[in-house]
């Protein structure tokens, strides 16, 4: 009976390790003011596969709009919460200009900033999960109050945290993908 309970609970701790980036990322209250939507799919909608792993690995057209007056710069945070691990960042971007107002899929804007996501890229990582359910990914638009002071090889949990600490508005539009 003791190995069949240690079997269970050491399958059970290697399950939570299977893939994903890291403890669940805690977020700060913050109003959300911004409207975030694309032009790939419908807020809740399944994100296309030509922006995933299984497809073109490019990242989805966005667009924003209600950033607050007097922001001083655009963040965006890709990150699934549903990975085994905890939290996974698809894509960290900084820098933005705030009257940047859309991304154009597969681009990055000039003056931005592409910092190491959870697989420890500099760069978009399309949706990825393993099989099972369908996992739902956050694409937050941060309205900052003045530039995060982050290193280019900064941990994504610490550069999510330093942007939520000088943002004053977000919007989130979600989209769900699954293997």
């Amino acid at each position: 009976m003791w190995c069949s309970w240690a079997l269970v609970v050491g399958v059970a701790m290697l399950a939570g390790c299977s893939s994903g980036g890291g403890e669940p990322i805690k977020e700060r209250d913050l109003p959300e003011r911004i409207t975030v939507s694309s032009a790939a799919f419908e807020a809740g909608g399944t994100i296309p596969r030509r922006y995933t792993c299984t497809g073109e690995n490019l990242s989805p057209p966005l667009r924003w709009s209600g950033v607050p007056e007097g922001t001083a710069g655009i963040a965006l945070v890709v990150d699934d919460p549903d990975a085994p691990r905890g939290t996974f960042v698809h894509w960290v971007l900084i820098g933005l200009d705030p009257a940047t107002d859309e991304l154009v899929e597969g681009t990055v804007p000039a003056g931005a900033r592409q910092l190491p996501n959870s697989a420890g890229d500099a760069a978009w990582t399309g949706p990825c999960p393993p099989g099972g359910p369908a996992h739902h990914y956050r694409f937050t638009v941060y309205a900052l109050r003045e530039q995060p002071q982050l290193s280019g090889d900064a941990d994504p949990g610490a550069a999510v945290e330093a942007i939520g600490a000088v943002a004053t508005a977000r919007g989130r539009l979600v989209g769900t993908f699954g293997r």
